[in-house]
Order: C-alpha cells, then sequence, then structure tokens
C-alpha cells in the first residue's frame, strides 16, 4: 500500500511539472492566435484514441494554445505518411516506428500510450489445451500483405519462436472481420485483443488467444510521435502537445464511461456503447494508468524491440537509435528555459517573503497543514481507476470523495452535503459492516474488506469491493478512514450467471440434477430433525419421443417447457419441481402431514399433462407415469430413494402408462432379478445357452414347406426355458440384442445354406428384427452381406420381419437401411400387420415383400365374419400392391381353408407345426421335401 501511494505522488508531481509547463505555455500563446496542428490517427475513431478526444473535448489543447484537428486513418500507415509529408504534425503508431527511424525515415516518438501491445492470435478453440501450432498448414490473417511494417512483425517473432514457420502458413488477405474466424473461412487471425474478442464472446463462438508476451516478446503498443522537423522548428508547440495529450489520457482512462458517450455522440457510432466499454476495460491493463505514468517509455524496451526485429532479419545487430526517443527533461531552447526559471525565481521570491512575513505566526498552522495535504495527496488523485473517499470517524460522513467514487455510487460531481456513507448501503448488508467498523475503532483490526451493495438514487443496486484502513494510525481516540471502492457488479452478475447455470435447468429453469439432489438432502436433514416424512415423484412422460420424430426438436423443448409448468401448478410454494434430464422430472414433497395429499398431487399431474399441448400448428397428447417413494419408509438414503422411485415408475409404464404407483419390497425384488437375468444373458452367447427353433411356413395351395421363421430360445441352466418375451426386453435395454442379432443371423445363414441345398434351392428363412436393433445409430447390414458372399448364399435366401411401427419413422436412416436390403436381395415381411399405425401410403412407399396377418384376426375367422372381411381385404390389397400374404396362428383346418379361399399365400401355425429344435425341424424337412411351386 505504502509503495502504491509513493508511486502515485511520484507520478503526481511529474503530472503537475506537464501541467505547469503547460499552463505556461499557454500563458505565452494566448498573447496571440492559438497555433493549428493536426493529428493523424491510425485507425477509425474508436477508445483507442480516447485521450486524444479528452484533450480536445475537456479543453487541455486549448489551454496549451493549440488549435487541433484530429483526423481518423484509412490504414496502419497513414500517420507516418502524413507527417513526414506536413500534412499533420502529429501521428500514432505502433513500434514499428522504429523500423522508420532505422530506415532513414526523421520519425521521433514522444510517448508511449499502451504499455504492452494488444496484437494477438485468435484461433477456434480445439481440445482442453490451447496449442498455436495447429495452424500449421492453414489459412490465416496476419496483416495487410502488401503492407511491410504491420503488426505482422511481432506475430511472426512470436510464431517462429513456438516453431511455427510463417512458410508453413496459407497467408490471406486481412479482412478484419471476425465472421471469417467464425464462419470458418480461415483457421486463425491477427487481432486486437481490446476488440475482437468482443465479438467473438457475443457470437458464442469459442476461441483461444495467443500474445506474444506470453513468449517473452514485449512490443510497446499505441505511440504518439513526430517528425524531427517539427521538433526542431516548433519545440515549445511539441512540448505543449505532447504535455496536454497525456493529459487527456489521464482524465480518458478515469472517466471512461463519459468517454464513450463522447465518442457515440460526436466522433463515431461505428461500434455500439457496450463495446466501447469493453474496449476501455481491456486498455486499463495495456495502459497501466496507476502503476506507470502515462507516456513512460523505457529506452531497454525500445532495445529489446530491436533484438527482435534483430532476430527476425530486418536489422543490423548492435543498431543504434539515437534520436529516435524524445527527451522530455532537456528542453533544445535555451530562451524557453530562461523564461521558466525567471518566473519560478519570482515566484519563489514572491513566495519567500510571504512565508517570512507569516513565519512566526503560522509556522504551527502550516506545518499541520502541509502534512495533512501531503497525507492526502498520497492517498487521494483524481485520476484514480478506483473509487477513494476520506470518511469522518465519528458521523461516517464524507470528507471528500474522488470522482470515480461519486459514479460508483450514482451521486453528482460536487459538495457530498453531509452524507453518510452507511445511507448508501443497502440494509441487508449494513449490520455486517457496522461491525467492521466498530472493530476497526477499537483497534481490534487494522483494517477490513467487505463485499456489499450500494443503493443509487435512481434505485439501482451497484455491488463493491469494499477496502477500508485508517489514515492515522498512530493517532489516539477517533480515526479518519480511507475508503477504497471497486465496482464489482459485472463478476458478481457473472457469478450468479454460472450459478444459475450449474443449478438450473437452462431450457425450463427448473432446478437441474445437481440442486435436486441439494435440495433433496436438505430435506432429509430437516426430516431427521422434526420426525416428518418426505415423497420423492419421479415423472416420465410417456410417448414424448413420438413427438420430437414427427414434430421436431424444438416444438419437443416448448412441450417441456409447458409441461415443468403444468407440474409446478400442482404442487406447493414449498414443493421442489426439478428436470433431471430428457423427459424425466422429479417432484419432492417434505414436511408431508397427510400421505394421501401425495395421491392427490400425483393425480392432479396426470390429469394436467393429459390436456392437448398446441404445438405451432399441431397439437400433441402425452401422459405421464409416476413413480412414488416414501422417506424415511422406503429408503434412507438419496440413491436407494431415487432407484426406488425409479423402479415404481416403470412399474407405472409397465401397468399401462397414465398412472402412479407407489414403489413396493416386491419391485425391488423384481428389479433385482432383471439386474441378475440380465447378467446371465451377457455370458448367455458364449455359454452356447442360446438355441434356434425353427417354425414352418407352408404354402396353402401345395403344402410344400419352402420357408420357415427362426425363433429364440434361451435354455437358463438353472432357471430353464426363458420365455422371449421376460429376456428380449432386458436385451434391448442392456444393447446386447445386437450380438444375439448377429449369432440368430450366422445360425440361420448356416441352417438356410444346407436347406437350399438338401431341401428346396429357394428355400428362406424368416429373422425378428428388434427395433432397437433397426434402428441404433451407425448400424448397417455390411457385416451381413460379407457373410452371405462368404458362403455363397444369395441375399433372397434371408427375409426380415419388421414390426409396423418402423414405418413411422421415416427418418433417411430407416429409408436407407430398407434400400439396402433391397439392393442386397434381402427380402422383408411386415409383421403383425393390422394391429399398428401403417396405412397404405407406407406400404407403397417402402420395399416390402410380405405382409404378415396377426394371429387376432386368424383366431375368430368364419364365414362372414368381421374378421374374416378384414382379412380378404388385407389381401386383395396386398397382392394389388404386388405383396405376399403370411396368416398367423393357424390353428384349425376350417381356418386354413377360408385363407386359402381368400387367397392368401402361406400360413404359419400349430396346425402345421410348432416351432421345435433345428435338429427336429431338419429332420422334418428331410421327410416332408415338397414339390416346387408352380
Amino acid at each position: 500500500m505504502v509503495a502504491f501511494l509513493e508511486g502515485g505522488r511520484r507520478r503526481s508531481r511529474r503530472l503537475l511539472l506537464a501541467t505547469g509547463a503547460c499552463l505556461v505555455w499557454s500563458t505565452v500563446a494566448h498573447a496571440g492566435e492559438r497555433e493549428q496542428v493536426v493529428l493523424q490517427l491510425k485507425h477509425t475513431h474508436q477508445f483507442q484514441f480516447a485521450g486524444y478526444y479528452a484533450a480536445l473535448e475537456k479543453g487541455f489543447y486549448r489551454e496549451a494554445g493549440l488549435d487541433v484537428t484530429i483526423l481518423e486513418g484509412a490504414d496502419g500507415d497513414a500517420p507516418e505518411r502524413a507527417v513526414l509529408s506536413g500534412r499533420a504534425q502529429f501521428g500514432t503508431g505502433s513500434s514499428t516506428l522504429l523500423l522508420s527511424r532505422l530506415s532513414g525515415k526523421p520519425v521521433v516518438v514522444l510517448a508511449v500510450v499502451f504499455q504492452h501491445s494488444p496484437y494477438a492470435m485468435a484461433m477456434r478453440q480445439q481440445g482442453t489445451v490451447p496449442d498455436i501450432r495447429r495452424i500449421v498448414g492453414g489459412k490465416v490473417m496476419l496483416g495487410p500483405k502488401t503492407d511491410q511494417l504491420n503488426q505482422a512483425d511481432e506475430l511472426v517473432a512470436y510464431l517462429r519462436k513456438q516453431g511455427v514457420a510463417p512458410e508453413r502458413l496459407q497467408r490471406l488477405e486481412h479482412s478484419y472481420n471476425p465472421e471469417d474466424l467464425i464462419k470458418g473461412r480461415v483457421d486463425a487471425m491477427s487481432i486486437y485483443t481490446t476488440n475482437e474478442p468482443d465479438y467473438l464472446d457475443r457470437a458464442g463462438f469459442p476461441y483461444d488467444i495467443h500474445t506474444p508476451r506470453s513468449a517473452g516478446i514485449d512490443f510497446y503498443g499505441d505511440n504518439l510521435f513526430t517528425s524531427e522537423h517539427e521538433i526542431s522548428a516548433h519545440p515549445e508547440r511539441v512540448k505543449a502537445f505532447r504535455a496536454a495529450s497525456m493529459r487527456g489520457w489521464q482524465y480518458a482512462m478515469s472517466h471512461q464511461e463519459e468517454m464513450v458517450d463522447l465518442i457515440l455522440s460526436k466522433y463515431s457510432q461505428k461500434h455500439d456503447r457496450q463495446h466501447l466499454l469493453y474496449e476501455a476495460r481491456q486498455m486499463v491493463p495495456l495502459v497501466q494508468p496507476v502503476l506507470v505514468e502515462v507516456g513512460y517509455m523505457n529506452p531497454d524496451r525500445w532495445q529489446h524491440i530491436a533484438d527482435v526485429y534483430t532476430d527476425l532479419g530486418q536489422l543490423p545487430r548492435g543498431v543504434s537509435f539515437d534520436g529516435f526517443l524524445y527527451n522530455t527533461d532537456n528542453a533544445p531552447n535555451l530562451v524557453w528555459l530562461y523564461r521558466i526559471l525567471g518566473i519560478a525565481a519570482t515566484l519563489l521570491l514572491l513566495g519567500a517573503g510571504v512565508h517570512m512575513a507569516l513565519l512566526a505566526r503560522e509556522r504551527k498552522r502550516a506545518a499541520e497543514a502541509i502534512r495533512k495535504g501531503e497525507e492526502r495527496f498520497r492517498t487521494m488523485f483524481e485520476a484514480a481507476p478506483m473509487g477513494i473517499a476520506l470518511i469522518e470517524p465519528v458521523t461516517g460522513t464524507f470528507i471528500d470523495v474522488n470522482p470515480r467514487g461519486l459514479e460508483i455510487a450514482g451521486r453528482p460531481a460536487g459538495p457530498t452535503g453531509g452524507c453518510s456513507w452507511t445511507d448508501l448501503i443497502h440494509p441487508d448488508d449494513l449490520p455486517e459492516c457496522l461491525l467492521q467498523l466498530r472493530r476497526l475503532q477499537e483497534r481490534e483490526i487494522a483494517g477490513f474488506r467487505v463485499t456489499l451493495r450500494l443503493l443509487r438514487p435512481d434505485e439501482a443496486t451497484v455491488w463493491v469491493e469494499v477496502s477500508v484502513v485508517p489514515v492515522d494510525a498512530d493517532k489516539p481516540g477517533p480515526r479518519l478512514k480511507l475508503c477504497m471502492i471497486e465496482d464489482v457488479t459485472d463478476q458478481k452478475e457473472t457469478e450468479a450467471l454460472i450459478w444459475q447455470q450449474a443449478n438450473f435447468d437452462p431450457l425450463t429453469q427448473l432446478p437441474n440434477r445437481r440442486m435436486f439432489l441439494d435440495r433433496l438432502q436438505q430435506a432429509i436433514v430437516k426430516s431427521r430433525r422434526d420426525g416428518s416424512r418426505i415423497a420423492i415423484l419421479f415423472i416420465d412422460l410417456d410417448h414424448f419421443k413420438e413427438v420430437n420424430d414427427t414434430l421436431g426438436h424444438h416444438q419437443g423443448d416448448v412441450l417441456l417447457i409447458e409441461a415443468a409448468r403444468r407440474i409446478g401448478t400442482c404442487v406447493r410454494a414449498s414443493d421442489t419441481v426439478a428436470r433431471l434430464g430428457g423427459d424425466e422430472f422429479t417432484v419432492i414433497l417434505p414436511a408431508l402431514e397427510d400421505a394421501e395429499r401425495v395421491d392427490h398431487i400425483a393425480q392432479n399431474i396426470l390429469d394436467g399433462l393429459l390436456a392437448p399441448f398446441t404445438l405451432d400448428q399441431e397439437q400433441a397428447f402425452v401422459s405421464a407415469s409416476i413413480g412414488i417413494t416414501l422417506y424415511p419408509d422406503d429408503a434412507a438414503s438419496v440413491d436407494d430413494l431415487l432407484k426406488h422411485a425409479d423402479q415404481a415408475m416403470y412399474a407405472a409404464k409397465g401397468a399401462g402408462r397414465n398412472r402412479f404407483s407407489y414403489f413396493t419390497p416386491a419391485l425391488q425384488v423384481a428389479a433385482l432379478n432383471r439386474m441378475r437375468l440380465t447378467n446371465d444373458l451377457r455370458s448367455a452367447i458364449k455359454g452356447e445357452q442360446l438355441k434356434l427353433y425353427f417354425q414352418p411356413i407352408v404354402h396353402l395351395g401345395t403344402g410344400a414347406i419352402h420357408k420357415a421363421e427362426a425363433l429364440l430360445r434361451w435354455e437358463h441352466p438353472q432357471r430353464g426355458l426363458v420365455s422371449p418375451l421376460e429376456f428380449i426386453p432386458l436385451a434391448e435395454s442392456s444393447g446386447l440384442i445386437v450380438d444375439i442379432g448377429q449369432w440368430v443371423f450366422d445360425e440361420s445363414l448356416r441352417w438356410v445354406r444346407r436347406w437350399r441345398q438338401d431341401i428346396h434351392p429357394e428355400f428362406q428363412v424368416s429373422l425378428n428384427q428388434s427395433p432397437v436393433e433397426f434402428q441404433r445409430e451407425g448400424g448397417t447390414y455390411d457385416v451381413w452381406l460379407r457373410a452371405l458372399r462368404q458362403l455363397g448364399v444369395p441375399g433372397q435366401a434371408i427375409v426380415v420381419e419388421i414390426t409396423e411401427g418402423l414405418l413411422l419413422d421415416a427418418s433417411a436412416m430407416v429409408t436407407d437401411k430398407l434400400l439396402q436390403l433391397r439392393d442386397a436381395g434381402i427380402q422383408v415381411a411386415l409383421d403383425d400387420f393390422g394391429t399398428g399405425y401403417s396405412s397404405l401410403s407406407y406400404l407403397n412407399k417402402f420395399d416390402i415383400d410380405y405382409l404378415k396377418i396377426d394371429r387376432s384376426f386368424t383366431r375368430n375367422l368364419a364365414p362372414d365374419s368381421s374378421d374374416m372381411a378384414l382379412s380378404e381385404a388385407i389381401i386383395v390389397m396386398a397382392h394389388k400392391l404386388g405383396l405376399s400374404v403370411i396368416a398367423e396362428g393357424v390353428e384349425t383346418a376350417e381356418q386354413r381353408d377360408l385363407l386359402a379361399a381368400a387367397g392368401c399365400d402361406y400360413g404359419q401355425g400349430y396346425l402345421f407345426a410348432r416351432p421345435m429344435p433345428v435338429e427336429a425341424f431338419d429332420a422334418l424337412l428331410q421327410s416332408h421335401v415338397a414339390p416346387a411351386e408352380d
């Protein structure tokens, strides 16, 4: 802190000397007309040149006797051309001015504004570790290709130091448009860290920034320069212009919002206010207005820049740049020096006379005033970028506040009018602050730092970080307090946004899984304390996937938002509704007094979700399945409660959906059995526990068996024969269905190859394919087709049976797979026809070879019955579309005869044979070789 204050004192003294010189020059210059000078900028108007606007608008140039015109620049070389040609007396330039000087151009740097260069490289974010070497061979914009003196120099040096040779890049002409990087037209581009990152952030573009400073290449940024001719012909004007400009920069960096408004109103509206404020904030660590006097330049830094140019081969070693840096201490005009000395001597004599006259009477008071003035000078200076206030020890009223402090508090400039700083603090934050002040006053602590809220006159709230220390620490009794205030509202808003994103679902704004688990844990702790009960509802929307598949994910999101709202209206304010992900919601009902209320809430949720959802021009209908578990009745831990609620939800879904179900121990037993059965299923293939059974498909006209359906059976070592209805869903949910399906195909292919050789050359085997297996991402029939080719079996030997529901998903994936089957000659049968959602349009659109009439029609066949009429209609329709028909569930001769009379092609059922092991089916075929069909 002491070092900071001492630095501030030294900088302020230098500023006072410069200001004094400027005032003296103003006195002389005002004897006549103000001198006309031109400042040429290197780019268009923006905050990058705010100090010059401040010097002009605040009258600093006018006070220096100068009438200044500020011109925009079309390119980076415009200032140098204008200054050397005499069209402008001053210009702004980058560190490449050093190359110009050493190439023989008489340019002189007057002051450094940016202590660090803003130039950097930006590229798309890839991976967790940024690596500039990824751009090798890529398209890169470094700067104008025709401009030899630009920011490409320091960036080229940086690339070489990182092992990236510029010759290995595809260099493009710079467009200065971030869209080229966002759209992928280039792989990397040079940027200003004060500008382009704002536009990349607004676009939500993930990027990495690579700065030369990270590799030790530290160039100066913007520099104010002139020519040797201007210094020689008008030394006083040069000194006055430099002093007024640096004064303007001090003002601009301390009044950023004011300067932004000035730029928008009088200079340029090319950039919006948000961007200009972003640029201003990013310039603070580059200009360093608090740590370094604006304009300061270090010859050793310029030597470092020269060494970098030497390494690039643009300068010889040991080159001297004498005369390149303006000497602010030695004035070249002795007449001017004599005037200053004369005025100073006069002032000293007058001061000495006054001092001697009043010395006896005022010695004590003057010493105290000097001490207090020096102390205040060290702690409060106008250009501070943070708020600083001096507070009276007893009343807490402001003795003095700097402009930034007033700006943060939203108070107008001028006297504070006896306002106490505690009047500004938010009531909720005041007790803690008063406690710390009391401890400070009683010397329990040496100071304190606290984050609190201030209330502005317009009722807006601003978050600030306040540091308070006593000024007169050695003085007994109440002590003055120095209060340093920093606006951290943006930081707080960012933290709040991060917390919101971490704990709430971005779509529905409901608590997410993280927040849900936290609230459930809190509810359990409270329940243990007061002995109350908790209900957890696990809600899964029924048929939501169909909405996504048919209307699109956007409309699915709209439905989820409305579903969240409806669920929220069914619960109390003290209850928690959360979204765990997808179409899964949870509800926490704490402090239950009556368990019947759970039934009431669950039923209200079901009823509320049954109402139609209006999605654009369509209406969608969904229901819900709800699982309910109670604490502490069903479980004592969060994990067990969620597991039990999930099991209860699946029980509700299995019972027909649109209902709720409570957890019972039987559900836990069933879940445990499913888990164990799934584990056993994983070893079933290798353990040769899976068996193929075949059921013949008989030609009704001839009675010949040229087709068969392959049916899967599982002979469990302990459980015996396990029904496919029990283990196929487990295989689908665990993903084992893919391996099982491949095993079924391999075994069927081996047998159909034999039967085509021994029984009939056109023998076919039908394979049932699970919708999960058919619709899996990335799945193709390439493995099947390779196996067919290796064994020399044509695709016509296989028929794939699919369900009608697959045809509802008219996606490219389904269409492509059906086309792949057709191209390979593999035929497709539509199983259980008449019970699903198919229509003539689906049958006409897709390549289907067989329709299998569901056994629900065959079971009740009788002359003149409705089932008979429907069966006849299906057969006629299929034949019109060129499809063959297979009737399932044929168990009586009457059914067979009715179907044959109706023109049905094939029959399958117990009348002909039950499903049998492959060896028995092979024996049946060998003894029942049918004549070839017509």
